[in-house]
């Protein structure tokens, strides 16, 4: 398969795929037995298609799961009008909960409770389940055997990472008043409830 065409072919894939794609899922949807596709050929092709859309208004981005074209930050806000409903804002509460489980993992529900001061909602915990963000892995082998809370790829995914490594050191968050504006906190209560994007 020459160069050319299977940049397009990866280009088709990413833009009608409804989730990041890996490389091996790549691979094994374009390759044949008279045409095998290597990494390295698919790498070549996406560098290339990332090359070209420097100028453009999406970008081809890497996440946890793979590989995804979505809207430059830039273009973000004009883009989000296109959906009549906007978002809901996602409470205090969640944000904590959801930061110490990633900062914490593998974290129990009495751990999050112990540094948040106060009880932590199930309906906090189930929306985060739901969303994907965090799942249990196992359970604590202590009286009551607590679940153990952990991050999802679906959380890297939707923040735009690749691992855990790549969150902000906790030495970056200290000032966290200087970043609530940017975290569009909505009513403080745990009943706050967030929506999908």
């Amino acid at each position: 398969m020459n160069t050319e065409h299977l940049k397009n072919l990866v280009e088709a894939i990413l833009f009608a795929a409804e989730e990041p794609m890996s490389l091996a899922a790549l691979q094994s949807l374009i390759e044949s037995p008279l045409e095998p596709i290597t990494k390295s050929d698919l790498l070549k092709a996406i560098k290339t298609l990332t090359q070209e859309c420097e100028n453009r208004g999406v970008e081809l981005q890497q996440v946890a799961s793979g590989y995804r074209f979505q809207v430059k930050q830039a273009y973000a806000e004009t883009v989000i009008r296109l959906w009549e409903e906007k978002p809901k804002k996602y409470s205090r509460a969640l944000l904590e909960t959801l930061s110490l489980i990633a900062y914490r993992q593998p974290v129990t529900r009495a751990e999050i409770e112990d540094v948040r001061g106060v009880s932590v909602s199930t309906t906090i915990v189930k929306t985060l389940i739901d969303r994907d963000w965090v799942h249990v892995i196992g359970h604590r082998e202590t009286p009551g055997r607590p679940a153990l809370y952990a991050t999802t790829k679906g959380f890297l995914n939707y923040f735009n990472l690749r691992t855990l490594d790549e969150l902000p050191s906790l030495k970056e968050l200290q000032d966290i008043d200087a970043i609530n504006p940017l975290l569009d906190l909505g009513d403080d209560s745990e009943a706050s409830q967030p929506i999908s994007h």
